[in-house]
C-alpha cells in the first residue's frame, strides 16, 4: 500500500460540506470544487469576473459556518420528521403563532412576511428516509448543501428534478458544477435536469420529505424567491429583497401520496430525456414499407 499523503489527507477533511453527518457517508473521490474554467471557457473579461464572483460565493458556501442557524438541524441524529406538525413552523411566521381555527393539514406562507428560507432549512434538513423534489429555480447554496448532504446519506432515497432552462443560468450552473465535481456519483445518482413530458419547462417547485411532508408554491429557491432574511427573525436590513411568492406546507395523507407519484413521474420523464455520450441514433420508422425482405418474405438460397 502506498504512503499516505498527509496534506492530500488535510485538504480532503477540510473540503467536507457543512454539518458533517454523524453516519458514515458515501466516498467522495473529488473534495475540489469547481474552477471558474469549469463554468466557461470562453467567456468574456466581465463576464468572466462576474461568474468569479458567483463562483466565490458557492465555494464559501461549502465551508463550515462559525454557527449554524437554529433551523438547521443536519448533524444531529435525534431529528427527525417523524413527529412533525404544522405548529412547528409557527415560530417562522409574522406573528409567530397561528390562529386557533387554523388548519392542521396545510399552511400558507408569505415571502417577504414569514421567514420561508429557514421553513424550508428546517423540513429539509431532519429528512432522514426519503425526499421528491422538483425545482424550477435552484440558486440557494444553502439547501443545496443540505441535499448534498443527504444524497451523501445511504439511508435516504431521494429524487431530485430540475429544469433545463434554468440549470443554465450563471448562479444554478456553478453550483450544479460545484455539485458534480464535489461527488460525480452522489449527482448522477440522485439529480436529473429535464423538462415536461412535451418538452416544456419543468415549472413544478415542490417537494414530499419522508412521505409525511409536502411543499409545493410559487417559491423558487433563490434569495430573493425566498426572501431570506438578513436582519434575524424579521424580514428588512440593508440589501434585503423579496419577491411575491407563497410558500404551503402540508400534511394531508392523500395530497402527499398523489404529489409524491407525481414527483416520481416528472423525475422518470426527465431521466428518458438523457442521452448517453456516444449513443447510437435512433432512426425515424419508415412511412411507406421497405424495400427490404421481411420475415415473411422467401429469401432465395445462394448458390453454391
Amino acid at each position: 500500500m502506498p504512503p499516505t499523503n498527509s496534506k492530500s489527507a488535510d485538504n480532503l477533511k477540510n473540503a467536507a460540506l457543512p454539518f458533517a453527518p454523524r453516519i458514515p457517508a458515501r466516498p467522495f473521490p473529488d473534495p475540489q470544487l469547481v474552477t471558474p474554467h469549469r463554468i466557461d471557457r470562453h467567456a468574456t473579461p466581465g463576464t468572466a469576473a462576474a461568474r468569479s464572483k458567483v463562483i466565490a460565493a458557492i465555494q464559501k458556501s461549502y465551508a463550515k459556518p462559525t454557527k449554524q442557524s437554529p433551523s438547521n438541524v443536519l448533524g444531529d441524529p435525534t431529528q427527525s420528521l417523524q413527529t412533525f406538525t404544522l405548529p412547528d413552523l409557527a415560530q417562522y411566521t409574522k406573528e409567530a403563532a397561528y390562529s386557533t381555527n387554523a388548519s392542521k393539514d396545510v399552511h400558507l406562507f408569505y415571502v417577504g412576511r414569514d421567514d420561508v428560507h429557514d421553513i424550508l432549512k428546517y423540513i429539509l434538513s431532519r429528512v432522514t428516509i426519503s425526499l421528491y423534489l422538483n425545482m424550477f429555480g435552484f440558486d440557494d447554496s444553502e439547501l443545496n448543501n443540505i441535499l448534498m448532504q443527504k444524497a451523501l446519506n445511504p439511508a435516504v432515497t431521494m429524487l431530485i428534478t430540475l429544469d433545463k432552462s434554468q440549470a443554465s443560468g450563471v448562479h444554478e450552473k456553478a453550483l450544479l458544477a460545484a455539485d458534480q465535481k464535489y461527488n460525480l456519483a452522489a449527482y448522477n445518482t440522485h439529480f436529473v435536469i429535464g423538462q415536461s413530458a412535451t418538452h416544456q419547462i419543468s415549472h413544478t417547485k415542490g417537494f414530499v420529505a419522508d412521505g409525511r411532508v409536502a411543499a409545493e408554491g410559487s417559491t423558487n429557491w433563490s434569495t430573493s424567491g425566498e426572501g431570506t432574511f438578513i436582519v434575524t427573525g424579521k424580514p428588512g436590513g440593508p440589501g434585503y429583497v423579496a419577491q411575491n411568492n407563497t410558500q404551503s406546507v402540508i400534511t394531508d395523507p392523500d395530497t402527499i401520496v398523489r404529489f409524491q407519484t407525481e414527483l416520481i413521474a416528472e423525475h422518470m420523464i426527465a431521466q428518458s430525456q438523457q442521452k448517453p455520450t456516444n449513443a447510437p441514433q435512433q432512426l425515424p420508422l419508415a412511412k411507406t414499407p421497405s424495400t427490404a425482405k421481411t420475415a415473411t418474405q422467401k429469401i432465395p438460397a445462394k448458390k453454391r
